[in-house]
């Protein structure tokens, strides 16, 4: 195979349109982006030959070269990394970041016509990032252990070459042939050795990698030579002193060692020395990402020894419900070889992991108490992290402890966000239990029968819309000594001093219409498991409550997709036996029991149930044919 043309994909090529016509106000990015990626490639070659020691063929020098040149007009990226085969770079370059690409174009839509830079990070096209600069851009790459190499070459106008090529190192190449406007220009110019050292130190001068370029100078006969320098320091950011790194040095690093394409909502910087030393930099992003809760993200720190890194993505240091903490850990006591079975026993990794831990819940705490703005933003990302993290430590009350009061609910109080601390400062005396209820959306529940007799008494009800939020709320049991209880459970009781006498008058009624309940529930079928009389409502004539245990409503309905039987919640009808509705179904009853008047009735009956609970009944047509049936009688 030498030479063959491809196309673009129909979204590839709106995507290039944008970048090619600048929608990027800050041009200089481009030499960050191909240079992380070449960062990147330097990472993924060194992780290879700690297994294979036959792919650096040789050559150990890790390193990246810029060259910008005024005479051909072009800077010109170099790396001794992993390199790429022809089918990578197809599938690598040619497609732009696949599926993200379309994720590009959405968020464009959304946004002005001058968008920053994150963006261009945050969904994996960094690469054409060039073509806001060059007119044409040249790839020359080979992989590592491979003879064959290959060239990609493109104008970014819809359609690319490739070719086969003959290169003697292994990595990749990339000249960019720049626009006029970057070569000499009054604002630009990206041929001038000076500004690209000074972009260099100003975007990747953290980068452990030496990045080099060369310099004319004098010898000493004042004849002009070529000197090669090293333009970055190369000093990990987290090995200097925190009093010495400015925030725009911390968000820059984070940037490139993460992708993360935003300044992070929080960070962290801790060092430790004594039975176990280490240093951490940590980061919580200021978005989540899509895929935070799906089996293909992986969550991690990064793991150095003596500066040197060692693994990617060690899960072993932080609970899985810190899972969108990002950043990484150095510590001269774990091995340079060190594996991921080794890291599971390792009696250091387990101490510092809970170190971090700590220092962690006591940032977001310290943000919970000093800014609750902010808090409430990162809640909105990551607050089902949390949630979860409760729900799946049910039975470890040291986790359970750890994150209670980082909680957060929506309450009837204004519809805001509370924590549990903050609901029981709230209650009133007489108030022993903490309420609940369940519902897809606040206005849902706030229409729930139910709460009509809390409402009544002015007690603040808990708002659980999350389908995790019951979860959690579940595996807490109680808090602060105080029961939690469901306004939507058949154990539902309201404080009340006389309520032993009522429960007693209940009990009598209901055996007094035992034979109309039994009728009831015979009629609407396997639908319900119980038909009962309540004394929980007020102006309300049903309601649709689940047993003590098990599933609740909301948990059958969210995991309906599954037809799991363990999620079958135990439904009770609950009727109001003051109300006009059930005196006109005892009528109907007493009448002929055995009538389609009062099997009608009993299945309208459980449909507005369901409809108060936000549930579609099964036969929507056949509940519009009763209901005008009714109405026409």
């Amino acid at each position: 195979m030498s030479t063959e043309t491809l196309e673009f994909q129909a979204e590839t090529k709106r995507m290039l349109d944008l970048v090619v016509n600048s929608i990027y106000t800050n041009k200089e990015i481009f030499l960050r982006e191909l240079i992380s990626n070449a960062s990147d490639a330097l990472d993924k070659l060194h992780f290879e030959s700690l297994t294979n020691q036959d792919i650096l063929e040789g050559n150990d020098d890790y390193e990246i070269f810029v060259v910008p040149d005024s005479d051909t007009k072009t800077v010109t990226i170099s790396d001794t990394g992993i390199g790429m085969t022809r089918d990578e770079v197809i599938s690598n370059i040619g497609t732009i970041a696949k599926s993200g690409t379309r994720a590009f174009l959405d968020k464009i839509r959304e946004s002005s016509d001058n968008l920053n830079e994150e963006l261009i990070g945050q969904f994996g096209v960094g690469f054409y990032s060039a073509f806001i600069v060059a007119e044409k851009v040249e790839l020359m790459t080979r992989k590592a252990g491979e003879t064959a190499a290959v060239k990609w070459t493109s104008e970014g106008a819809g359609e690319y070459t490739l070719e086969d090529f003959d290169k003697d190192s292994r990595g990749t190449t990339i000249v960019l042939y720049l626009k006029p406007e970057f070569c000499g220009g009054e604002e630009f110019d990206f041929t001038n050795h000076y500004t690209i050292e000074t972009l260099i130190k100003k975007y990747s001068d953290y980068i452990r990698y030496p990045i080099k370029m060369n310099f004319e100078t004098k010898d000493k006969d004042d004849n002009p030579v070529i000197e090669v320098k090293t333009v970055n320091s190369m000093q990990p950011l987290w090995t200097r002193n925190k009093s010495d790194i400015s925030d725009e040095e911390y968000e820059e690093f984070f940037r490139h060692q993460f992708h993360e394409w935003e300044k992070p909502m929080e960070f962290f910087h801790t060092k430790a020395e004594g039975t176990i030393e280490y240093t951490a930099l940590l980061c919580i992003p200021k978005h989540a990402p899509s895929n935070l809760f799906f089996a293909d993200y992986e969550p991690g720190l990064q793991l150095y020894s003596r500066h040197v890194f060692v693994m990617d993505k060690c899960k072993d240091f932080l609970p899985d419900h810190f899972r969108f903490v990002k950043g990484l850990v150095d510590s001269p006591d774990l091995p340079l070889n060190v594996s991921r079975e080794i890291l599971q026993q390792s009696r250091d990794v387990k101490k510092i992991g809970r170190s971090l831990e700590k220092n962690i819940l006591k940032q977001l705490s310290k943000l919970l108490k000093n800014e609750r703005e902010r808090y409430e933003e990162f809640w909105a990302q990551f607050g089902k992290s949390l949630k979860i993290g409760v729900y799946n430590n049910s039975y470890d009350d040291k986790v359970k402890d750890d994150l209670k009061d980082l909680l957060l609910f929506t309450t009837s109080k204004d519809l805001k966000l509370s924590t549990l601390a903050e609901y029981v400062e709230r209650m009133p005396e007489t108030q022993k239990k903490i309420y609940c209820a369940t519902g897809k959306d606040a206005a849902s529940i706030a229409k729930l029968p139910q709460l009509e007799i809390l409402r009544e008494r002015g007690i603040e009800v808990i708002y659980l819309i999350d389908p995790v939020d019951e979860f959690a709320i579940n595996a807490l049991v109680n808090y602060d000594g105080k029961e939690i209880q469901s306004v939507n459970r058949e154990d539902f009781e309201i404080d009340d001093e006389n309520a032993e006498k009522k429960k007693a008058e209940l009990d009598e009624l209901s055996r007094s219409y035992e034979e109309l309940l039994m009728d009831v529930k015979a009629a609407i079928g396997e639908s319900v498991n119980e038909v009962r009389l309540t004394s929980r409502l007020k102006s309300g004539a049903v309601c649709l409550v689940t047993g003590a245990n098990g599933p609740s409503l909301n948990m059958e309905q969210t995991f309906a997709p599954m037809n799991n039987p363990f999620f079958k919640a135990h439904k009770i009808l609950e009727l109001n036996p003051n109300h006009e509705l059930f005196k006109k179904l005892s009528g109907i009853h007493a009448l002929d029991k055995k009538s389609d008047d009062f099997k009608d009735f009993c299945k309208l009956l459980y449909a507005q149930a369901l409809l108060i609970e936000g549930i579609l009944p099964d036969n929507p047509v056949d509940l519009a044919n009763k209901i005008a049936d009714l109405m026409a009688k």
